[in-house]
C-alpha cells in the first residue's frame, strides 16, 4: 500500500512538473552593441515625433515591428558605458557598485557575494540555455588550486571567435602562432584578417609582411579593396594597420558575416532537436524539447569594425547625413575626465567625405543587423507557434550608445545620453504583462532585465535568494505598479578612470568618483575631496539636450548640483558598495566594503 502511495506521488509529481514546465515560456533575449536608439524609426517616432533621426535617413522595419507587438521601455538607461560591464550588469542583475565589475576585468565566481548569472538560475529553474555570439561577461571559476580558469554560464555556447578561427566570419582578429603550416618565433597578437566567400583569407598585418614577405603589399591592398577607414589622430595621421575600422564593405555577401551567421546558425539549431548540432570545429548538444528553452544572441553589429554589406552600403550611399556639429568652445567647461575620452575618439579633423563615409556605413550596418534580428524572431515564434508554447522576446537596443562625431568624437564611456540611452522591447505571447504597442516612458535600468526574465518564468522575486538583484520587473513598471524612478544611475571606470553619473528627467550630473583605479583603497575619497576635484558635470536637458553646457559651477544651479551630487555619493559610495581585487589574473576574491549609507538608493530625488 505504502508503495502505491509513494509511487502515485511521484508520478503527480512528475505530471505537475511536466505541465509547470510546459506553462514556462521560450525565451529569446537579444542584445546588439554600440547601438544607437536614433538608428530605429519607432524609437524616434516616441521621442521626437520624427521616423527619421536628426542625422538623417534611418531603417529598421523589424525592431519597428517588435515595438507594435510589444511593450517599449524608452527611457531606458544601462548602467555602464563599455560593452564588458554593460553586459555582466544586465547578466547578474546588479549595478556595477555592486558587483565590483566596472570595466574590462576578468573576475570569478568565488568572491562571497557573487550570485548565480540570469542563465544559471534559469538553468536552476530547469531551462536549457543556450549562448549565440558575444558575451561579454568574462566570469571565471577557481579550481581547488585557486586558479582562475574557464567558467561557462551557459550550457551551450556557439563562441564568435570560433566562428572566426573556422572562416565563418567576413572579418576577425586573433592571436596566430603560425600560418601556412609555418610557426612564427614568437605569437603575432591581434592578428586582423578578412574572409571571403570563397574562404580566402587576407591579412591586414605590416608586422606579418616583415615575418613573411610574400604577405608584401597585401595590408595595404585589402584596405583599398574594401575600401577602410580608420579612426586616426589628428597629429600622428594615418595607419595602414592600427585604428578601429569606421568605415568600409564586408568582404562577404549579406548572411555570410559574423552576425549573419549568428542569424543562421540560430535558426538552424532550432531545427535540431535531440541531436548533436555541429558548426565548425564546434558540438553542442541539441534542444531538449521537455524543457523549456532560454536562447540569448549576442549581435556585434553596429560595433566596430563597421562593415556593412555591399548590397546595404551601396543603397546608403545616395543619403547625405547632417554631421554632429563640435565646436571646440565646449571643450573649456568640459570635465576632464570627459575631455580624456571624448580626445581618444576624436573624430572632428575627418575630411566632410569621411565623416559622411562613416555615418553612412554605421546607419547601412545597422539596417543590415535589423533585418537580421528580424529573421531571427521569425524564426522563434514559427518555433513557439508549431509548439503552443508561450513565449518571450526581451530585445534591447545596445548594450550602450555611439558617438558618430558628437562632442566631436567617435566613441563611448561616457554619460552622455547618446551613450548611455538604450530602449528595451519585451514582447510576450500572452500580450497581458506587455501590451501591444505599450510605450513606457518611465525611467528603466539594464538592471531590470534578469528580474524580468526571473519574474516571466515564475520565480518569486521576493524569495530571499533573489534579494540580491538590484532592479525592478518591468511588467510592474508596465502596469504601474513598481516603484517609480525619479532617477537612473550608473558607474564605469573603463577609459575615463572611476566615473558615476544620476540621470534625472531634467539633469544629469556626473563626477569622479576617486582619483585612481585601486580596489579597495579610498573608497570613500569623495566624501572629503573638494568640489573642483570630483571634476563635475551638470547639464541641462530640456534647454541642453547635446549636453554641451556644462552647469557645474553656474551659480544658478548650485542647489541642484548639490542635490544630485550628495545622492549620488550616497548611493554608489555609501549604499552597500563593493570592490574586489580581482587580480590581473581573476583569482582575487578580498571583497571591499563601504556602507556608510544604505538603503539611500530608494528612487527619490526631489531636486525641488
Amino acid at each position: 500500500m505504502n508503495r502505491i502511495i509513494i509511487c502515485v506521488a511521484l508520478l503527480t509529481c512528475m505530471f505537475f512538473k511536466a505541465a509547470f514546465a510546459q506553462n514556462q515560456p521560450n525565451i529569446l533575449w537579444i542584445v546588439t552593441d554600440d547601438h544607437r536608439y536614433d538608428a530605429v524609426r519607432a524609437f524616434n517616432k516616441m521621442l521626437t515625433g520624427n521616423e527619421m533621426s536628426e542625422l538623417g535617413y534611418v531603417e529598421s522595419p523589424n525592431i519597428d515591428r517588435l515595438s507594435e507587438m510589444g511593450t517599449t521601455f524608452i527611457n531606458t538607461y544601462c548602467q555602464a558605458q563599455g560593452c564588458a560591464p554593460s553586459r555582466s550588469s544586465m547578466h547578474m542583475g546588479r549595478y556595477p557598485f555592486r558587483s565590483g565589475i566596472y570595466e574590462f576585468e576578468y573576475y570569478n565566481n568565488k568572491a562571497e557575494h557573487l550570485q548565480p548569472t540570469l542563465p544559471e538560475q534559469l538553468e536552476a529553474l530547469g531551462y536549457q540555455t543556450l549562448r549565440v555570439g558575444k558575451l561579454g561577461v568574462r566570469i571565471k571559476t577557481l579550481n581547488e588550486k585557486g586558479k582562475a580558469i574557464k567558467h561557462n554560464i551557459y550550457q551551450n555556447n556557439i563562441d564568435f571567435k570560433k566562428l572566426g578561427r573556422d572562416g565563418f566570419t567576413a572579418w576577425g582578429k586573433d592571436w596566430f602562432y603560425e600560418l601556412d603550416g609555418k610557426k612564427f618565433d614568437k605569437v603575432i597578437k591581434n592578428l586582423e584578417y578578412f574572409v571571403t566567400d570563397e574562404g580566402e583569407f587576407k591579412y591586414t598585418s605590416l608586422e606579418l609582411e616583415k615575418l613573411r614577405p610574400e604577405y608584401t603589399g597585401m595590408a595595404e591592398n585589402t584596405l583599398k579593396e574594401y575600401d577602410i577607414l580608420r579612426h586616426y589622430n589628428k597629429k600622428k595621421g594615418k595607419y595602414i594597420d592600427k585604428g578601429m575600422i569606421l568605415s568600409g564593405v564586408s568582404s562577404r555577401k549579406a548572411g555570410n558575416t559574423r552576425d549573419g551567421y549568428y542569424t543562421s546558425v540560430f535558426i538552424d539549431y532550432l531545427k535540431n532537436k535531440g541531436k548533436t548540432f555541429t558548426v565548425g570545429s564546434q558540438t553542442i548538444a541539441g534542444i531538449e524539447e521537455n524543457k523549456p528553452q532560454f536562447f540569448y544572441i549576442g549581435y556585434d553589429f553596429p560595433h566596430t569594425p563597421v562593415l556593412p554589406p555591399a548590397s546595404y552600403r551601396e543603397r546608403f550611399k545616395k543619403y547625405t547625413y547632417q554631421v554632429p556639429e563640435f565646436n571646440e568652445v565646449e571643450l573649456n567647461k568640459m570635465p576632464a575626465q570627459l575631455k580624456k575620452q571624448r580626445s581618444f575618439g576624436a573624430s572632428d579633423h575627418f575630411t566632410d567625405q569621411e565623416k559622411q563615409k562613416m555615418i553612412q556605413d554605421y546607419f547601412a550596418f545597422c539596417a543590415y543587423g535589423d533585418n537580421l534580428v528580424g529573421q531571427a524572431v521569425d524564426a522563434f515564434i514559427t518555433y513557439n507557434e508549431a509548439r503552443n508554447k508561450p513565449y518571450l522576446i526581451v530585445y534591447v537596443n545596445g548594450d550602450h550608445g555611439w558617438k558618430l562625431n558628437d562632442h566631436g568624437s567617435v566613441s563611448k564611456f561616457t554619460p552622455w545620453d547618446v551613450d548611455a540611452h538604450n530602449p528595451i522591447v519585451v514582447v510576450s505571447s500572452d500580450k497581458n504583462k506587455f501590451p501591444e504597442g505599450k510605450v513606457i516612458t518611465d525611467f528603466t535600468e539594464f538592471v531590470d532585465v534578469a528580474p524580468t526574465i526571473l519574474s516571466a518564468v515564475g520565480a518569486q522575486l521576493s524569495d530571499e535568494k533573489y534579494q540580491y538583484l538590484d532592479g525592478l520587473d518591468m511588467a510592474l513598471v508596465a502596469s504601474g505598479k513598481a516603484p517609480k524612478r525619479d532617477y537612473v544611475i550608473g558607474e564605469s571606470h573603463a577609459v575615463t578612470g572611476p566615473r558615476a553619473f544620476i540621470r534625472t528627467k531634467d539633469y544629469v550630473f556626473s563626477m569622479q568618483t576617486r582619483p585612481h583605479k585601486k580596489r579597495g583603497v579610498d573608497l570613500e575619497w569623495a566624501l572629503n575631496a573638494t568640489y573642483e576635484a570630483l571634476d563635475p558635470a551638470l547639464y541641462h536637458m530640456p534647454s541642453d539636450p547635446k549636453e554641451v553646457n556644462n552647469l557645474a559651477f553656474d551659480k544658478a544651479h548650485e542647489a541642484v548640483a548639490m542635490k544630485m551630487k550628495d545622492k549620488l555619493i550616497k548611493i554608489v559610495l555609501g549604499d552597500n558598495r563593493v570592490e574586489v581585487g580581482w587580480g590581473d589574473k581573476a583569482e582575487g576574491i578580498a571583497v571591499y566594503r563601504s556602507n556608510f549609507a544604505p538603503g539611500v538608493h530608494d528612487y527619490k530625488l526631489s531636486l525641488k
